[in-house]
């Protein structure tokens, strides 16, 4: 599955991310890197686990109505937690108001789940007259001979995949672009660790689907190892974490480890993105941007930093289980983005989260991007 997640990671950058940036800096035209980064990861995640391609990068860019669904489901979730229970369920008694929306939105969500199986089922071959399933590694071949999933809990746990897959990396890359707008010099140090790979690559350096405009795509293996890039990507999620907060039901009495008692029904909340800007927790400079916290004095290797400081990706058994899948993916499309073009903010803009489960931006990022001449990224 790894493989066929780095396959499909590299596909969309080279045939669908970088023309599309591309196009943007030859024209000069201001763009929204959330709703790309949205279309990069819906692609992302849709082709793994139903073996079909949306083609949400297409160059028609089609509407992202699935993925406006998606958000509401969030939105409203986080509604429900912010009223009394009676609240919000007579509102969906009466379907009105929020319950009314992600009505609406599991409506477009089960009948996009529903047109995915379709497309893939229609993918048959034929063989001495007989009609065959064309063989693929996805999510959806995984499941379809269970004989325990029901036709609505099997369209229900591709859904959860959907949502799951796109939520972590979706959330993190449109915070993460805009960190390194406001500071050159981590841009610059991540450059500085990619020139090596580069210089090796040699001829190959550039992508065959890409020689016209002279770019270079980094595979996974050749990033895996690259500290400071990845020290950024965990300094992004240590002050835009996914799940900004998490809930936790309490389903017997019990004490917790510092003597806080706690009973039976009681909700706890984790502040996670609250922890993340901790003094006691990070220190004076919590607040900055500081990819070097994460490394060691000699540079050569992350510091260990336990899940239950850093809990981006959850603590203990509820981990996170595509955090080495999504780190791969993440580290793979920064450091194409970063070598091959200069990204810069639009002035003016009102950066701020959304009221929702996710921390996505309320009014997405605008910006511009210019490409990086050839001369500048060999000297980098």
């Amino acid at each position: 599955m790894i493989s066929l997640m780095a396959t499909c990671c590299h596909n969309k950058i080279v045939k669908g991310l970088l023309p599309f940036m591309a196009n943007m800096a030859i024209t000069a035209t201001p763009f929204d890197m959330e709703d790309l980064i949205a279309r990069l990861v819906f692609d992302l995640t849709a082709t793994p686990v139903f073996g079909v391609d949306p083609g949400c990068l297409s160059p028609d860019m089609p509407s992202m109505h699935v993925a406006a669904a998606m958000n509401t489901v969030m939105e409203v979730a986080f509604f429900r937690q912010t009223v009394w229970s009676s609240f919000w369920k007579v509102m969906r008694w009466l379907n009105v108001g929020a319950e009314r929306k992600i009505a609406a939105a599991h409506v477009v969500l089960h009948g996009f789940v529903t047109e995915m199986m379709e497309k893939r089922k229609a993918r048959h071959v034929h063989i001495d007259g007989e009609q065959y399933m064309v063989a693929s590694v996805d999510v959806f071949s995984y499941y379809i001979n269970d004989p325990e999933y029901t036709d609505e809990l099997f369209r229900k746990t591709l859904l959860n995949y959907m949502i799951g897959g796109r939520d972590t990396i979706g959330t993190v890359l449109p915070w993460l672009f805009y960190g390194l707008a406001k500071n050159p010099g981590v841009v610059s140090s991540i450059r500085k660790e990619l020139a090596p790979i580069v210089s090796r690559k040699g001829d190959a350096v550039i992508s065959k689907d890409l020689q016209d405009n002279k770019m270079v795509v980094f595979e996974p293996q050749e990033t895996k190892t690259l500290v400071y890039l990845q020290a950024t990507l965990l300094e992004s999620l240590r002050l835009y974490p996914p799940g900004p907060i998490e809930r936790e039901q309490v389903l017997a009495d019990d004490t917790l480890p510092r003597g806080h008692k706690v009973h039976r029904g009681e909700t706890i909340l984790v502040p996670i993105y609250a922890i993340g800007r901790m003094e006691s927790v990070w220190g004076r400079d919590c607040h900055e941007y500081k990819p070097e916290r994460w490394i060691s004095k000699d540079g050569t290797k992350l510091l260990y930093v336990p899940s239950c400081k850093f809990m981006a990706f959850n603590s203990g058994p509820r981990m996170f289980l595509g955090k080495d899948i999504a780190i791969m993916q993440m580290k793979t499309i920064v450091a194409t983005m970063v070598w091959n073009f200069d990204v810069e903010v639009l002035e003016g803009q009102s950066i701020k989260p959304k009221l929702s489960c996710l921390l996505q931006m309320e009014n997405g990022l605008m910006v511009t991007v210019k490409k990086r001449d050839e001369c500048k990224r060999v000297m980098s």
